[in-house]
């Protein structure tokens, strides 16, 4: 069963910058769509960002929009978030999620333990 693992997050100062990565043991991830939610305490899981296999992004009615980037990088089998401009409200814990289909559904079949971010002067 396809395992993701989230990394990179931290605490890190308003105004600062952070880059998630989302990775897979034993997997490729390269033929899954790879989206990227957060929950922040107290409030639900909500969609940030998604990649599709083909590597088209697509983006959400979100504050995040013009701060918040999805990669991903086929020969490292690693999909990215890069974060900036971060500001106190985006403090959660991110999760990646992978769609089997390649396409970013809005049903995910796999999803990781997530990474903590806080965004604190």
């Amino acid at each position: 069963q396809l395992q993701l693992v989230e990394s990179g997050g931290g605490l890190v100062k308003p105004g600062g910058s952070l880059r998630l990565s989302c990775t897979a043991s034993g997997f490729t991830l390269n033929d899954y769509a790879i989206a990227w939610f957060r929950q922040a305490p107290g409030k639900e899981r909500e969609r940030v960002r998604c990649i599709s296999a083909s590597g088209r992004t697509t983006s959400y009615e979100h504050p995040v929009t013009g701060r918040f980037t999805v990669s991903r990088d086929y020969a490292k089998n690693t999909v990215y978030l890069q974060m900036n401009s971060l500001e106190p409200e985006d403090t959660a814990v991110y999760y990646c999620a992978a769609v089997v289909s390649g396409v970013c559904h809005l049903t995910m079949d796999y999803w990781g333990k997530g990474t903590l971010v806080t965004v604190s002067a």
